[in-house]
């Protein structure tokens, strides 16, 4: 008799572990899903893909999501001397999400990247940002590299105005 009822014991709990396990495995699934659509949203919203996608301001936001994220080779030549969007999908793959959180709070870029919006965001949406840019891959080429003021881009470049002294 005691060893049916620790068989049934046994059963009982073994059932409930594996509906705990099921339970916990499908709550971060549907919560990191929500979190990577969250991501996406903010990467069409906050401009990000207008400078980190080529081509996808001037085709009214026609680019495939595939093409996303993937830096550009248009630079942007001002003061400060040329910058390139940099591939967000190869610079966040070799980031962990709070590397990113922390990055995106205090970092500061040349322009024209607005990286006082990235300090303005809140950690939730970064972190649903770096979700969303990691389940796109790492993929793609580096970007060029900056270009000191003085020395000229090679390729395509929008030029900003000089700053007012």
């Amino acid at each position: 008799m005691s060893t049916g009822r620790n068989l049934l014991l046994a059963a009982l709990f073994a059932a409930a572990a594996l509906a705990l396990s099921h339970a916990d495995a499908t709550e971060p699934a549907h919560a990191d899903r929500q979190s990577i659509e969250r991501g996406r949203y903010i990467a069409r919203i906050a401009g990000c893909n207008d400078c980190h996608t080529a081509g996808y301001a001037v085709s009214g936001g026609k680019t495939a999501e595939k093409d996303w994220l993937m830096g550009d080779a248009l630079g942007w030549r001002g003061d400060w001397g040329t910058t390139y969007p940099p591939n967000l999908r190869i610079a966040l793959s070799k980031m962990t999400e709070n590397e990113w959180v922390r990055t995106a709070k205090s970092a500061t870029y040349r322009p024209p990247m607005p990286w006082f919006a990235l300090h303005d965001m809140n950690e939730q949406d970064l972190r649903a940002f770096y979700r969303f840019v990691r389940q796109l891959g790492p993929v793609g080429n580096p970007a060029p590299a900056y270009v000191p003021p003085g020395q000229a881009p090679i390729g395509p470049f929008i030029q900003f105005p000089a700053m007012p002294q």
